[in-house]
């Protein structure tokens, strides 16, 4: 063979090797550079639409700042203030004659309790809900209905719920657990009906099939098995329950370290207490963080 003919088939190979690489390229979707390497971020629409809706909302954010009335605040002497405040909260705190230790553990306790008792009472009740809002379980009408009245609570924050039931209740601790109460069934429903509605559909055909009851489904084949996802969104529930609990201690009345928390920041105007309280927030939000790590690695990463 000629050195031409054997530089005419090596080109020819090439573009044979080229269209392939192109041919697989197309099918798999990978975009390349001119350089010829995979595109790992490729200009579409939904990015598009992403990047615009960012660039919104941050132009929208920097406006209200610069057109916000801060009435008659320094803020070249407020800000380096409120800075100070911070660093003396987190460098030096203790208490002094208000508050003693036994005090704000009994009212870190009050707030746990409180997040529990709604989170429990909350998860039972979204258990129901939720098996009716589930497509795969109820009525296409009935769940639609569901999901639109759970969608309204959850659009209304905690904390004016919590405001509303203090006018309608009263203060105390009873404004407050229905408050936290009403966003905790919303929130739960929601997580409960999308868990049972990835249940295979088989397997609920097949338990139907057999003569098996709409209950006997519901605990032979949707709660088995997805009992630790119920479980991981309960404990995150709980988790945001007792930051709700500290929230509206001082707004409802109920008492527990958010009311402490209120006391000594508004009313004592005592930032080193003010730290000890935080801190002590900060370690009961750590210990349940990892809790529920050990908890999702044993009945969910194993299972």
């Amino acid at each position: 063979m000629s050195p031409s003919a054997s530089s005419v088939s090596a080109i020819a190979s090439k573009q044979r090797i080229a269209e392939a690489k192109q041919l697989d390229d197309s099918v798999l979707g990978i975009k390349r550079s001119y350089s010829g390497r995979i595109k790992t971020r490729v200009a579409n629409k939904s990015n598009t639409v992403l990047w615009i809706t960012l660039g919104v909302l941050v132009l929208v954010t920097i406006f209200t700042f610069i057109i916000m009335d801060y009435g008659r605040i320094p803020m070249a002497q407020a800000v380096p203030a409120a800075l100070e405040d911070f660093a003396t909260m987190l460098t030096q705190p203790w208490l002094e004659n208000h508050f003693t230790m036994e005090d704000v553990i009994i009212g870190t306790v009050e707030s746990l309790a409180l997040a529990a008792l709604t989170t429990f009472i909350g998860a039972v009740i979204a258990f129901f809900f939720g098996l009716f809002a589930a497509m795969n379980l109820s009525n296409r009408t009935i769940s639609n209905v569901i999901k639109a009245i759970m969608s309204f609570f959850r659009a209304v924050p905690t904390i004016l719920w919590v405001l509303i039931f203090t006018v309608a209740i009263g203060l105390g601790p009873e404004a407050a657990v229905t408050g936290l109460l009403f966003h905790s069934i919303a929130y739960l429903v929601k997580a409960y009906s999308e868990s049972f509605e990835e249940v295979d559909p088989g397997v609920i055909e097949a338990l139907c099939a057999s003569g098996a009851s709409w209950w006997q489904v519901v605990f032979a084949a949707v709660v088995p098995e997805k009992i630790t996802e119920m479980l991981s969104w309960t404990f995150i529930r709980f988790e945001i329950n007792f930051v709700n609990a500290v929230a509206v201690g001082a707004v409802a009345g109920a008492g527990g370290v958010g009311y402490q928390l209120f006391l000594a920041g508004s009313f004592y105007l005592n930032i080193h207490e003010v730290g000890v309280i935080v801190y002590f927030c900060l370690a009961v939000a750590v210990v349940l963080e990892i809790i529920a790590t050990q908890l999702r690695k044993r009945f969910i990463v194993q299972n």
